[in-house]
């Protein structure tokens, strides 16, 4: 339940610390006395969207500060604990702050936590229903809410809104997969001849070098055997017409050695010449194994021209200048046919995976459409027989239930029919109630659920707009039985109601000595009770008829 609340500049509102009590609290003030806005302030710590219009003028901040009582709560120690948040001994301390930026904080038990925690917990905390609430008793999407609520069907929607969502995951998935399926099978002709002239092609990194070089020693074949020749017979000691450079550097090296035994350092040049002679016969050796190598071939030359041919061919049609661009080409045209079979097994596997999702999907729809059909008769008896105690009492009420296009929640559209005579057939809901019928049902609606959710605190904003009269008296008397089980909060202009509560609070508006206008809220009890209650009945004149009935009413 709701144990207190702190406010300060929060719209009209400078500085509110009150305290409330378990039971019906009433709470009642002249129209614009800022009611509403004392059901913003509570709105902030559900985790409402806040903004810099709410701060009250020339504050830089406003805060809102709620202490709530709960009894052990498997599901808010879950999102408590996920939140790294401490539990506080079944106290928990809210608190919102909205700065002149526009952003916000929020605090539970002085932890920092993220606003979506405050919107998960208040739901287990406390409900408010607002006069737009009532209007949407006949949203189709609304009374199919209240249906499975009833019915406690909270756990398979989560399960039909999960399926729903894998289902739609897998439809897009396959969707795509079948459009780039189809884009490479229409390209899939052209990309295989050419992967298949490149890999005929048996491409090489490296290979155009290797091949101009070659074609360079084939082409000039000849002329290199002739100058190789040539060269060696100036070198070569066996040639008649040389001068025989080897012996000559032999016998210069014996002459240079015999004199070092009277020139010690003619040892180093005779070392030198030595090496010289070595370095001699070693080129000749190399020029004679590179001669005999040079092949003299018209047809190998042929060959390689042709291979060169052929590479160029393909990087000019490729547009590239290498062989290693070209073996990135041919590659790259592999994996898009690698792709496309790939592609086909990944289509065939959502297509299987598309088929169980379906049938999980439906499996769930049929479980609920069977749980909502056995719910909606019993739920029509209860509503019905409620509405009969608020003077509709041959009212006739009745939930039906079609085929609808398949969405998160299933496949059902359920429609609230209703005959508030009975003389005739139940319709619409939303063609034929007027507002006090839909007030009155709203209210039956939020008694029955208060008794199936466990609620603690739930918050009417002049849910009974619209009544009068006895019918008034009836809604006071049903939500003070609500009050009996649960924390009740009446925002209320009816003196029936208003007569009903255990506490009773008072909005008030006036000038403070700035002449600010500020609202502020005072519990009234006593006299000052009843004359609040006789306000309600006559207006800005309190007349003491108006103050015998209000005695009256509150003596009940």
């Amino acid at each position: 339940m709701l144990r207190s609340l702190h406010v300060r500049n929060y719209v009209l509102i400078d500085s509110l610390d009150i305290t409330f009590p378990e039971g019906l609290v009433i709470i009642t003030g002249q129209t614009g006395a800022g009611k509403s806005i004392l059901l913003g302030a509570l709105s902030l710590l559900t985790g409402a969207k806040a903004d810099a219009s709410i701060i009250s003028a020339g504050a830089d901040s406003c805060v809102v500060e709620a202490e709530f009582t709960v009894d052990d709560s498997p599901e808010i120690r879950a999102l408590l604990d996920e939140a790294d948040v401490e539990w506080g001994d079944g106290s928990l301390l809210i608190r919102r702050v909205v700065h002149s930026t526009g952003r916000s904080r929020s605090f539970i038990n002085d932890s920092p936590v993220q606003v979506q925690l405050l919107s998960d917990i208040a739901g287990q905390l406390v409900d408010i229903h607002s006069q737009h609430q009532s209007l949407m008793l006949t949203s189709r999407a609304f009374q199919l809410s209240l249906l499975d609520n009833f019915a406690g069907l909270g756990g398979p929607r989560e399960e039909a809104a999960a399926c729903w969502q894998r289902l739609q995951a897998v439809r897009a998935e396959l969707a795509e997969a079948r459009e780039r399926l189809g884009r490479l099978q229409s390209d899939s002709d052209y990309a295989r001849s050419q992967w298949e002239q490149l890999d005929r092609a048996a491409l090489r990194d490296g290979e155009m070098e290797e091949l101009e070089e070659e074609q360079k020693q084939l082409a000039n074949a000849e002329e290199i055997k002739t100058n190789l020749a040539e060269a060696l017979s100036l070198l070569d000691a066996d040639s008649s017409e040389a001068v025989n450079l080897s012996a000559a550097l032999r016998e210069a090296q014996r002459l240079i050695e015999k004199t070092a035994r009277f020139v010690p350092s003619l040892s180093e040049l005779s070392a030198r010449l030595d090496s010289a002679r070595i370095e001699l016969d070693d080129i000749c050796s190399e020029i004679e194994t590179t001669g005999s190598s040079v092949v003299l071939s018209q047809e190998r030359l042929a060959e390689v021209e042709d291979r060169i041919s052929l590479l160029l061919q393909l990087m000019r049609k490729h547009n590239v200048r290498s062989v290693s661009e070209l073996i990135e080409i041919r590659e790259r045209y592999n994996q898009e046919l690698f792709d496309g079979s790939s592609l086909e097994e990944k289509v065939a596997a959502l297509e299987a995976d598309l088929e169980a999702a379906s049938k999980a999907y439906d499996s769930v729809c049929a479980r609920l459409h069977k749980a909502r059909l056995d719910a909606a008769p019993r739920l029509a008896a209860s509503l019905e027989s409620s509405i009969h105690g608020l003077e509709l009492e041959k009212a006739m009420f009745t939930v039906e239930l079609s085929e609808g296009k398949p969405g998160p929640t299933g496949t059902d559209v359920v429609v609230f029919c209703f005959s508030a005579t009975g003389k005739t057939a139940p319709v619409d809901l939303a063609k034929c109630a007027s507002g006090g019928e839909i007030s009155r049902i709203m209210l039956c609606l939020k008694a029955m659920m208060a008794r199936y959710a466990g609620m603690p605190t739930m918050v009417f904003d002049e849910i009974d707009t619209g009544v009068s009269g006895s019918a008034a008296h009836k809604m006071g008397a049903l939500i003070c039985e609500m009050g009996r089980d649960m924390q009740v909060f009446a925002i209320t202009h009816l003196p029936q109601v208003a007569a009903k509560g255990t506490a009773h609070y008072v909005v008030e508006k006036s000038d403070d000595a700035s002449g600010r206008t500020v609202s502020t809220i005072r519990e009234v009890r006593g006299s000052d009770r009843v004359t609040e209650i006789a306000r309600l009945l006559s207006g800005a004149t309190i007349t003491p008829e108006a103050l015998a009935n209000a005695q009256s009413l509150l003596s009940q």
